[in-house]
């Protein structure tokens, strides 16, 4: 599996022959190679919730790519209202698996809000924030958290999924910070492998990694902390 961060909660996901990009707000602040590169050859784009900077470039990206939608009703047909082909969508909600075509998605629990702001201060609801857990045949099981807090049920969670890989938001504020959110790893889960997000993007979030680095020390789990646009592999 390779795993491409670019910035705030954007990330490209290869495995099973497919090209995933979840959040992908691709006109952000840390990344400033535009949208079309990573969109090459995209199949899937999932979001986890429907704030502009997990959306972000979706709607252009769907209709260019003609990539299949994963993501909850309200998000689906809100895009479909933007002009996203209805028929590459894939909707679901919290609780519910998806199949993807080469994986599965399961839609989780997130502690967070969801909606897009448009003109003139405008605001769309757009259902619940969720997490996202994605099951490949025959490679890693990777978690998305979305934007969250830590919350019990996650426990639940991997008890359920046991996801290997855990994508993590870290930068406070929004979402815990790093202490929290390293507190919500070793507790509850098994992760071979974490990845930091949501940090760094604006001044008002923590600028680095450290608080969530520094907690995960002695955990046994791997953290990596990926320059913007440079792919890993785990």
């Amino acid at each position: 599996m390779k795993i491409t961060w670019y910035g705030q909660s954007a990330f490209c996901i290869e495995a099973a022959e497919k090209k995933i990009l979840i959040d992908p707000y691709l006109e952000n602040p840390l990344w400033t190679g535009g949208w079309e590169g990573p969109a090459k050859d995209v199949t899937h784009v999932l979001l986890t919730h429907g704030h502009n900077d997990h959306i972000g470039n979706s709607i252009a990206i769907l209709k260019k790519t003609g990539a299949q939608l994963v993501a909850n009703h309200e998000i689906c047909r809100f895009l479909v209202g933007q002009g996203v082909d209805e028929t590459k969508i894939n909707s679901g909600n919290s609780g519910g698996t998806v199949d993807c075509g080469g994986f599965t998605t399961t839609f989780v629990q997130a502690l967070h809000s969801s909606s897009f702001g448009g003109p003139n201060g405008t605001n769309t609801y757009l259902g619940n924030p969720l997490g996202l857990v994605l099951h490949f045949p025959d490679d890693k099981t990777l978690y998305h958290m979305g934007d969250t807090d830590i919350f019990g049920d996650m426990a639940l969670i991997n008890e359920l999924h046991s996801p290997d890989i855990g994508l993590v938001p870290i930068g406070d504020r929004y979402t815990m910070g790093g202490a929290v959110a390293a507190l919500a790893c070793r507790r509850y889960f098994n992760f071979e492998a974490v990845i930091p997000c949501h940090y760094k993007t604006f001044p008002i979030l923590d600028q680095t990694p450290d608080k969530f680095v520094s907690g995960m020390e002695g955990s046994g789990t791997k953290v990596i902390v990926p320059h913007v646009g440079e792919a890993v592999t785990v």
